[in-house]
């Protein structure tokens, strides 16, 4: 089991309300000797790096691991088998080997989900009718997204909020329901789920020849792009054909970042300007980097975002992910996956991970 007092100083931290740089730091730097001594993999991996619990002196001197690790590699401090629950990525073809991140206890991913949440798409309203487009916990329980909805419902959805998407697809009628209901009403309502789950609504509704005007408050989260799951869209159609579709302004449609490898989410505020900036609380820090040597790029240049996120303590706090970005003012744009040499260099870079980590 991870040590108690570094949860309890971890949750005090993410419930902290102006931390300073220097708190992030002291966490960052504890976590890092947490890791370093118990994550050995990560460990042989800081050596050859020449990052040690002597050198590493800031968060932004942690290696970042590249998060094709989490598919070949065991990252964690405990035992799996000590795992309160184990996260999987979705992989998209059977063969495909995924991802794993332990948590030894879900209070601290709980804890980064529930607080981010409330501020960044409760938008100071205490619950709301909610319709979920993904399918529930028991249906998918190695799914950090089935879970992340499962606790939006649960912590500021109403009585009434229910799943839309069942083993038998879209329900259609109660969608359909739901959506006159909110209208008649006048009481907000907000649709939850996969991107690519909203394609299929969109489509579904545009066979029916269904457009809708929701109420005032009303509002969209969506995450995690197409995957080949339905027809590609662009940002700017995607948006567009939403508010057209349900009388949601895009302002009121926001995207959700996030992964199975981090325990905590980025928002944008809305999507009526495209690309949208995202950002995330106080416990999670971004840098643009180049892949392979992890070094910071200027800003204003496009590079592999990286992300150090407290709420990782038992894996590894600082993930280099496959996404390009662009520093802003105010958090970061996402440009979509690496390609090219950026996409040559994230696998030079996963290369170097692993063979650091058998050495």
């Amino acid at each position: 089991m991870a040590p108690p007092a570094l949860i309890a100083d971890l949750l005090a931290f993410l419930a902290d309300t102006h931390p300073s740089d220097e708190a992030f730091d002291r966490q960052a730097l504890a976590l890092f000797a947490h890791q370093f001594q118990h994550n050995l993999p990560f460990q042989r991996f800081c050596q050859q790096r020449g990052k040690t619990l002597r050198t590493v002196k800031t968060w932004r001197d942690i290696p970042a691991v590249p998060i094709s690790a989490f598919k070949a590699l065991t990252l964690s401090c405990i035992p799996v088998s000590e795992a309160e629950r184990t996260f999987m990525t979705s992989g998209t073809t059977q063969a495909e080997v995924k991802g794993k991140h332990h948590h030894p206890t879900l209070a601290v991913y709980d804890a980064s989900m529930i607080r981010n949440f409330r501020e960044r798409f409760m938008a100071g309203s205490g619950r709301i009718r909610m319709g979920m487009l993904f399918p529930d916990e028991t249906l998918l329980p190695n799914s950090s997204l089935a879970h992340y909805l499962a606790l939006a419902l649960r912590e500021f959805g109403t009585e009434a909020s229910h799943y839309l998407l069942t083993q038998q697809g879209l329900d259609t009628a109660r969608l359909i329901a739901e959506l006159e209901r909110a209208q008649q009403t006048g009481e907000p309502y907000a649709l939850l789920g996969a991107s690519y789950s909203f394609v299929h609504l969109l489509d579904e509704l545009q066979r029916l020849g269904r457009t809708f005007a929701l109420p005032a408050g009303s509002r969209v989260l969506d995450t995690g792009g197409f995957k080949g799951q339905s027809r590609e869209l662009s940002m700017q159609d995607f948006y567009a054909q939403l508010s057209a579709t349900l009388g949601i302004p895009t302002s009121q449609c926001i995207n959700m970042y996030g992964m199975t490898e981090l325990s905590t989410q980025f928002y944008d505020d809305g999507n009526a300007t495209l690309p949208s900036v995202k950002s995330g609380p106080h416990w999670i820090r971004s840098r643009v980097v180049e892949p392979l040597s992890g070094e910071e790029l200027p800003r204003g240049q496009q590079g592999i975002l990286a992300h150090c996120d407290l709420a990782n303590f038992n894996s590894v706090t600082t993930i280099l992910t496959e996404d390009v970005g662009l520093a802003v003012d105010g958090g970061f744009l996402l440009l979509g996956r690496a390609q090219g040499s950026a996409a040559k260099g994230c696998s030079l870079a996963v290369e170097e991970f692993l063979q650091a980590a058998a050495a």
